[in-house]
């Protein structure tokens, strides 16, 4: 009698452990979901942003060959409940409307900025993502691109950098073969 006494304290003794330990786990588990979803200092920073930007755009067709000009507006604005900001792009480019739409966030888990960009130009999506440099105050991401002359991968680095308040400049890079070419230059004025 005395041993299956001792063995059903043990038994609840055990259950009730494992009981704490889950609640333990289950209050983490919500901690973590909640750092994971509530917009912080991060998405503060790119909802500072909102507004509508002129663009003064700077294109490199071919390296050593001059430089296409070209302007557009660019109108960010924060979604979701001030998660994520859509860029809505007009522009033209040798006569032709240029339209695009990108969405630039911070993943929280991840501690990296995002950015998923669309245009009028292709049927194809540019994810990138990288780190934030508060010195230099600029976002360098990086991703993978189709060329569609080719079909072949292209790496492509992209660096946003706020200059000031009202002035951000934003530059587009291929890397080939260890290389840098810079592709894109964009300086943006707040309107």
């Amino acid at each position: 009698m005395k041993k299956t006494t001792t063995l059903f304290l043990l038994a609840c003794i055990s259950l009730i452990s494992m009981g704490n330990r889950a609640k333990a786990q289950d209050a983490d588990a919500m901690k973590k979901m909640t750092d994971f979803m509530t917009p912080g200092e991060m998405q503060k920073m790119l909802a500072a942003a909102n507004g509508k930007w002129s663009e003064d755009i700077t294109l490199w067709m071919a390296p050593g060959q001059p430089p296409s000009k070209s302007t557009g507006i660019v109108d960010y604005k924060m979604i979701l409940g001030g998660r994520y900001q859509q860029g809505n792009i007009t522009a033209s480019f040798n006569g032709m409307p240029y339209e695009a739409v990108s969405i630039t966030g911070y993943d929280n888990m991840k501690k990296l900025f995002f950015s998923s960009y669309v245009d009028n130009m292709g049927t194809g999506v540019l994810n990138m993502e990288g780190p934030y440099d508060a010195a230099t105050k600029t976002i360098t991401l990086t991703g993978i691109e189709l060329d569609p002359m080719t079909g072949k991968e292209m790496k492509m680095r992209e660096t946003l950098k706020m200059v000031d308040d009202h002035t951000e400049v934003t530059a587009m890079y291929d890397i080939t073969g260890g290389k840098e070419t810079k592709l894109m230059e964009i300086i943006l004025k707040l309107m």
